[in-house]
């Protein structure tokens, strides 16, 4: 059986906030990338919960944070539809976001 690994290296201040994230995969280039946010979402089956990770570094601009989530909320939308195929409820997330980016005046 084949394995991959995906690692994140976060460091912290003195106030155990992010400074710096850095992650790599096996299945990349194999070295640390630098990045400023992380979502990482893990389903647990025995709770039937979601369990996450949500860490950005102090100096991630507000504007870039609004992108990310909405790019996240796209994505997630992709996803929703390959995983359930449900094609009507993902067009309404996928509208929702449209109306996301421009309450937030996100440029396209």
């Amino acid at each position: 059986m084949r394995k991959a690994e995906i690692v994140f290296e976060v460091e912290l201040d003195d106030q155990h906030l992010p400074e710096k994230i850095n992650w790599k995969a096996t299945d990349s280039t194999g070295e640390f990338q630098s990045c400023k946010s992380v979502m990482l979402a893990v389903w647990d089956h025995q709770r039937q919960n979601t369990l996450r990770v949500d860490l950005w570094t102090k100096d991630m601009p507000v504007d870039e944070m609004k992108r990310f989530f909405y790019e996240s909320l796209m994505t997630m939308a992709d996803t929703f539809e390959r995983a359930t195929g449900e094609k009507n409820i993902t067009e309404d997330l996928r509208d929702y976001c449209a109306h996301f980016s421009e309450k937030m005046k996100l440029s396209q």
